[in-house]
């Protein structure tokens, strides 16, 4: 000590070469921590956008599949060719009346319990229902197992969404829904590839065991802070459809936001679900084949989800996107039913550029989570896109109702013409989404959610 005093050095001047030398110590802790953080918390979103992909690639799979193998799984049913359609609405409605249902009811849970909870919760009950489709042995189950796997389908992409536009950036939240439905539409693709080679039951099988192996994957997956923030705060009201429509404002955009989409599951409920009906009635020279329609127009759909999600990122701008697709699915639409197009290598060309027109799939699911608060966000989001694949029940009704006053393609096209013009009318009435803040409740409170951006 006496050297410290004889050297000028004093009891405050230690303390402060202490404190400095402390606090060069916490410095470089705090840069560590800066320098690290983000590559942590980029990892869970990665983790986020990879599982929501893989997700949705199976729920497609499981989605459509029935659409693949719609006339060979009849046929083993014991249903005769005049039967094959009539039967095919029944358990395609079936499959949508599950997805509108559990549209509501997974939204509801995702504002409630957790995004994750939806995630978990759906996948094991499509996967479990698709399993029980393999050993079905009539109609009668085949539409009731449709029913339940529709129910557990209906969860999938909506949490996947939510979950992934909360944890990412308003800059770069396009990029991340646009991986996770581009990914996902690929599993049609699959399906088809699949259906080929296998029984319609195996491919069942599979598909369920598909479904069941993510739940591996998912455990690691965290929950969005935005929802954990909301949770805390226990007089918010979370989840409830009815206030989401009592609101004249909200169930405007959730109406509009419905609509806006229907042009797509026209396309695919009817174009090219039924394209072997139509084949006939287009004179085509060949059988259609239902798998490899599927596959080029979810082919088209995998490229065209990816240029209107790099569009919509490009340009800046959710609605300008969406109606130059809608304007092309129009054309599309009249060049399939009047395009005098007779041999079946062009038809199949044909389906690739319809399902590339409609391929706005993933600006649509976007602005469909961007228009809402976080208190209902999970409820619209995930009840929007099933509302839109519901919307496959007034369209076949209307579809095959107008074949009794008009031949099938005029049903078609008239079908068709309603649906692309009520999706250009209710674009006019929805707002330009991209760069919102998703930090928000409806009724316009701020949330600190301690979210780590991507």
């Amino acid at each position: 000590m006496n050297l410290f005093v004889n050297n000028s050095f004093d009891k405050v001047t230690i303390l402060s070469i202490f404190l400095e030398a402390k606090n060069y110590i916490w410095s470089v802790e705090n840069v560590k921590r800066m320098t690290y953080t983000p590559i942590q918390n980029n990892r869970h979103v990665y983790l986020a956008v990879l599982v929501a992909a893989l997700g949705y690639f199976v729920d497609i799979y499981d989605l459509i599949l029935f659409s693949i193998v719609r006339v060979d799984s009849l046929k083993a049913l014991g249903c005769t060719d005049t039967e094959l359609e009539r039967n095919g609405v029944l358990i395609l409605n079936m499959q949508m009346l599950g997805m509108l249902l559990g549209g509501v009811f997974w939204g509801i849970l995702g504002d409630k319990r957790g995004r994750l909870s939806v995630l978990f919760g759906s996948i094991l009950l499509y996967s479990l229902a698709n399993i029980a489709n393999a050993y079905v042995q009539n109609v009668t189950q085949y539409a009731l197992v449709r029913l339940v796997a529709g129910f557990g389908l209906a969860g999938e992409l909506g949490a996947g969404i939510t979950l992934v536009g909360e944890l990412m950036s308003r800059e770069k939240r396009g990029n991340g829904t646009t991986v996770v439905v581009t990914v996902g539409a690929a599993g049609a693709i699959f399906a088809g590839m699949l259906a080929q080679v296998v029984s319609w039951r195996t491919a069942y099988l599979l598909g369920g065991g598909l479904g069941l192996s993510l739940l591996v994957l998912r455990v690691g997956i965290r929950e969005s802070g935005m929802f954990k923030s909301m949770h805390q705060r226990s007089e918010l009201v979370r989840g409830d459809f009815r206030l989401l429509l009592s609101d004249p404002r909200r169930a405007r955009l959730f109406l509009h936001s419905i609509l806006i989409g229907i042009p797509i599951w026209f396309c695919v409920g009817i174009l090219i679900t039924f394209s072997p009906e139509l084949g006939r009635e287009l004179q085509l020279k060949e059988s259609v084949l239902p798998a490899v329609a599927v596959m080029s127009a979810y082919g088209g759909l995998v490229f065209g989800d990816f240029v209107s999600g790099l569009a919509s990122q490009w340009f800046r701008t959710r609605k300008g996107v969406v109606r130059t697709f809608l304007w092309v699915t129009l054309a599309c639409i009249l060049f399939y039913l009047y395009g005098g197009i007779h041999r079946l290598r062009y038809f199949y060309i044909l389906c690739f550029v319809l399902g590339s027109a409609t391929g706005y799939w993933a600006v649509f699911v976007t602005m469909a989570s961007e228009h809402f608060g976080t208190n209902f966000r999970s409820t619209a989001t995930t009840s929007i896109p099933n509302f839109v694949r519901g919307s496959v029940l007034p369209i076949t009704f209307l579809y095959t109702g107008l074949q009794s006053v008009v031949p099938r393609i005029e049903s078609a096209l008239i079908t068709g013409l309603l649906c692309v013009g009520v999706a250009l009318w209710s674009l006019t009435h929805l707002h330009e989404t991209w760069g919102r803040d998703l930090d928000f409740f409806e009724g316009g409170e701020r949330t600190d959610n301690g979210n780590s951006h991507a």
